[in-house]
């Protein structure tokens, strides 16, 4: 926090206050930094993953003292980066990637950002340039949330600890229509007003002296000249490159294991790990009792086939009820995902684990959804006239409903016609206020890239931006860190989404078999039976579950009709359960 509106006292209480709000994420350490000169505060929460010692404490300064971090997440290739900056002539005091960051800034500059491959958001503050540089991942896996009001900024990275030191408790208004509309809080936004996500692979650089800053790229994505048309070549590349990033992943001085769900990419991850890993890896699964939810045969060919130690865990529904008011209260801000999550890294943490890998990331990288292919009939509908599509409101059934999206010529109606929840005229009905403030909410308050034509492209774009980074990568952390566990997603790794993007479309998206590209690199190692099945993907019976939960399934705990009929179709297998547990956190958030 930097304020000249607080006394050092005031900015130092508040930052304590932040860090006791977020100190299941890091439960190991705490620490608080104090310039008084430019009125700045650092807090730190440490979950000791590198260099457990208490060299590792944070917020830490370099050996020279010119500048101070406060960092959260990890950076893989520090030893590599360490030795090119011992060569240069830096000194260490530590083992940690921290100090790393801090020495890679002072003697590249901001151009050192764009060296890090990991998963990091960080404040650093560069005493002799009276600059404080907010930077997140190119990712966006880690979270950072920032507030200025007044010539004072405030960081964090969960929205809670704005309120809890009463930063700012003023709700943003708009943040109902867009979860309705979404099922999350698309970022930059968030449920307060005026504080808001910094984009990924950018940095928000503030000038002590002036009160100002700026928010600046600092990652080079631009688009790609060439494309890799040759699948041995790509097959290849994609096989160095992924293993490279998973055993770069496994770096740990903590205990290590892997999510292993029983499909293509959980069970690729945990293969490639054990490779690096053997009898130190530790596997984790959950199974219910549900059959047509029940993956452990699948998880049983993948484990049968490594070494280390096996955790499976069963999740029934009083599990799922006993919990759920915790897993509200987790998840920072409402979201329709992140049960499963909450679960499996809840069983993660009793198992003794601090970091685990993850699969997340490949369906959105080469084709695992049924989206990349749905995409390209948006070339023939859009030249139907907008009218039409208005009279899909009156449809009583979702899917006919979602029509209605094709009403508006704007990316988003085109994700949400996709992905999207309740429609926007369902969405007025239920908040009472006027489509013309819902539409207004939803289709004005963004620009676009250019996407180019409706093909595999345009669809990955809205898989990477909208549905993976605000709702898989958001609730994966706040899950994860609730219980004290770092997630790490190799698939995301910098060099592997880079070389992903490289390869061209016709050999790298596959519409009769999702993802083959991936498959066959690794046919070698990668069961037939895990990937020649139908996609279930990382899934709970969430449908029956909240079926039998009293409050969910109760009508009349409902306000307004539309909420009100809709839980009678969700009783009657007529609707989704997400879009009854996006009303349900609604009322409880009213």
């Amino acid at each position: 926090m930097i304020s000249n509106r607080l006394t050092s006292e005031e900015i130092t209480e508040k930052v304590s206050i932040m860090c006791n709000a977020l100190k299941h994420g890091g439960p190991d350490d705490e620490g608080v930094f104090l310039d008084e000169k430019v009125n700045l505060a650092f807090g730190h929460r440490r979950l000791s993953i590198i260099d457990l010692s208490s060299n590792g404490h944070q917020p830490m300064a370099d050996v020279q003292q010119k500048a101070w971090i406060t960092f959260n997440g990890e950076i893989y290739n520090y030893p590599e980066l360490k030795q090119q900056l011992i060569n240069a002539g830096a000194r260490f005091h530590s083992n940690t990637d921290t100090e790393v960051i801090l020495t890679a800034y002072l003697y590249w500059g901001t151009e050192a950002f764009s060296r890090f491959r990991g998963m990091f958001a960080f404040a650093l503050y560069d005493i002799g340039q009276a600059v404080t540089y907010l930077v997140r991942d190119t990712a966006g896996i880690k979270p950072l949330y920032y507030h200025v009001q007044n010539g004072q900024i405030s960081f964090a990275s969960e929205v809670k600890a704005f309120k809890a030191a009463e930063i700012t408790n003023e709700t943003d208004p708009t943040w109902p229509v867009k979860f309705l509309a979404f099922g999350h809080i698309p970022e930059p936004y968030t449920t307060l007003k005026n504080v808001y996500s910094l984009t990924k692979g950018h940095f928000l650089l503030w000038d002590h002296h002036k009160n100002t800053y700026h928010i600046r790229s600092y990652y080079n994505n631009a688009s790609h000249q060439t494309y890799i048309t040759d699948t041995s070549i790509a097959k290849k590349n994609i096989h160095d490159t992924l293993k490279i990033s998973v055993n770069r992943q496994l770096i740990s001085d903590a205990s290590i294991g892997v999510f292993l769900s029983g499909g293509i990419d959980s069970s690729l991850i945990t293969l490639l790990a054990d490779e690096h890993q053997k009898e130190q890896l530790k596997t984790i699964s959950i199974y219910f009792d549900e059959k047509a939810y029940d993956e452990r045969s699948y998880q049983n060919l993948v484990s049968s086939k490594i070494n280390g130690e096996k955790f499976v865990h069963l999740v029934k529904q009083q599990d799922f009820e006993k919990f759920l008011p915790r897993i509200i209260n987790d998840m920072d801000m409402p979201t329709t995902d992140g049960i499963n999550s909450w679960f499996i890294s809840s069983y993660a943490h009793q198992d003794g684990l601090k970091a685990v890998l993850s699969g997340l990331g490949a369906d959105e990288l080469f084709g695992g959804y049924p989206s990349f292919y749905r995409v390209k009939y948006l070339r023939y509908l859009r030249k139907i006239p907008a009218s039409i599509y208005t009279l899909a409101n009156y449809f009583k059934t979702d899917k006919y409903k979602k029509i209605s999206f094709l009403a508006y010529n704007n990316p988003y109606a085109h994700y949400l016609l996709l992905r999207g929840f309740f429609v926007p005229e369902d969405i007025a009905k239920i908040l009472n206020i006027d489509i013309k403030e819902v539409n207004e909410i939803l289709f004005n308050s963004r620009s676009f890239p250019d996407l180019g034509p409706y093909n595999e492209e345009y669809a990955a774009w809205f898989e990477n931006n909208l549905y993976m980074q605000n709702q898989l990568l958001r609730d994966t952390d706040v899950m994860s860190m609730s219980h004290g566990l770092e997630v790490r997603v190799p698939f995301l790794d910098e060099d592997f989404k880079r070389l992903a993007e490289t390869i061209s479309p016709e050999i790298r998206f596959n519409k009769n078999q999702p993802k083959k590209i991936l498959i066959d690199s690794f046919n070698d190692i990668l069961p037939k039976e895990v990937w020649n099945r139908p996609k279930m993907g990382f899934t709970f019976p969430l449908q029956e579950w909240m079926g039998n939960h009293t409050e969910i399934s109760n009508e009349n705990l409902y306000k307004g009709k539309v909420a009100q009929n809709a839980v009678k179709r969700f009783k009657n297998s007529q609707m989704h359960w997400s879009k009854i547990f996006a009303l349900y956190l609604l009322q409880l958030h009213d």
